[in-house]
């Protein structure tokens, strides 16, 4: 019986026994559950959310147990594993996909002693709900500033995975950044309308080649567009995604965006020991170290670096947003005057593309 197996039998047998007892001073011990959307091993975003799910045991030892479901679909099927693990005595679960969002709320409504985390999403119905979402936007900028200086054919591409507004403002801002140091770029987005599904993404990557495409950034999960682009022997250039993909340096990926949810986790399970866990709306990025970018390979010319270098410190220091006027949306229209930056309400509803890129969102 291999570890995983261990686990998730785990999460249905140990049961409220496990679950310490709450005070105001806290908890004696912990169950930390998780839903995963893809499988630990996919070297990207469920990949890293297991390693901060790790991370609590190597923090907290014994007074903290993990228990996790890989591979649970968004929609009525996450709201069933959902309200197993509370049953199983889950003291806190941490949802860690979009489409978990109503499931979430739904079985947060049925529990109220158990606490809910939900990744990436919006809805606090309930006063046991929290959310927590990452700055990706940020990465982005330093990729397009990248993609847009090392493009030969004046062609990058984006696979994205849903049109949800965390996806559109990371395609906004890879397009503005590589558009400020090369006008004549044109940017291609292929929808892959999945997560997770490395046979869609690798077709989403070779549709993009075909169209003379040779700098390709994605918001899917696996590695398959890299393994694609490691094809056109060295025509083509990609990224890392979610994790560092180390395995494809120093070319094509000659960096990556790493989500660091280890601080996150570390923090929120630690409140619940120590008695001072409070609902929260949490937006973190480069500053907090919850967006890391993976190591600049040497394929990228040694003075690109440096700028790719200097505007993640910079944004760090937080003396640039990537969103800062003047910004038109598709139309033409105004939406960020000279010197404005977009206010976080803007972004988390973002439902435009920018001018200059060709193409509708989906509906």
């Amino acid at each position: 019986m291999n570890r995983r197996t261990l686990l998730a039998t785990a999460a249905l047998g140990l049961g409220l026994a496990f679950g310490g007892a709450a005070s105001a001073q806290g908890m004696d011990k912990v169950k930390a559950c998780f839903v995963y959307v893809g499988p630990i091993g996919d070297l990207g975003w469920t990949y890293q959310h297991h390693q901060g799910a790790l991370e609590l045991v190597e923090t907290y030892g014994d007074k903290v147990e993990i228990a996790y479901q890989e591979n649970v679909p968004e929609g009525a099927d996450s709201e069933r594993v959902l309200t197993q693990m509370a049953l199983s005595g889950c003291n806190i679960i941490f949802t860690t996909s979009f489409g978990y969002m109503d499931p979430t709320n739904t079985v947060a409504a049925k529990f109220p002693d158990i606490k809910f985390e939900h990744a990436t999403g919006y809805k606090r119905d309930h006063a046991n709900v929290s959310t927590y979402n990452a700055r990706f936007y940020e990465g982005r900028a330093i990729q397009g500033h990248i993609a847009g200086k090392m493009t030969k054919t004046n062609k990058i591409g984006y696979i994205g995975s849903f049109p949800i507004p965390e996806v559109v403002m990371g395609i906004n801002s890879y397009y503005l950044h590589a558009k400020k140091v090369n006008p004549d770029v044109e940017l291609s987005v292929v929808w892959a309308f999945t997560w997770f599904d490395p046979a869609k993404e690798a077709d989403s990557a070779k549709a993009l080649i075909d169209q003379g495409v040779d700098v390709i950034a994605s918001h899917t999960d696996s590695t398959a567009p890299l393994a694609e682009a490691a094809k056109t022997n060295g025509a083509v250039i990609g990224f890392g995604q979610a994790s560092d993909m180390a395995d494809y340096k120093p070319s094509p990926r000659v960096s990556s965006i790493i989500d660091n949810w280890a601080p996150y986790y570390v923090k929120r399970v630690g409140q619940l020991l120590d008695g001072t866990y409070e609902q929260v709306d949490s937006w973190a990025g480069i500053p907090e170290g919850e967006v890391e970018i993976g190591e600049i390979t040497d394929a990228i010319p040694a003075e690109l670096k440096a700028e790719a270098e200097a505007m993640r410190d910079a944004i760090a220091a937080g003396t640039y947003h990537p969103f800062t006027g003047p910004i038109n949306k598709q139309d033409g229209t105004a939406w960020l005057a000279e010197g404005a930056v977009a206010p976080d309400g803007d972004l988390l509803g973002m439902n435009f593309f920018v001018e200059g890129i060709s193409g509708d969102i989906p509906k």
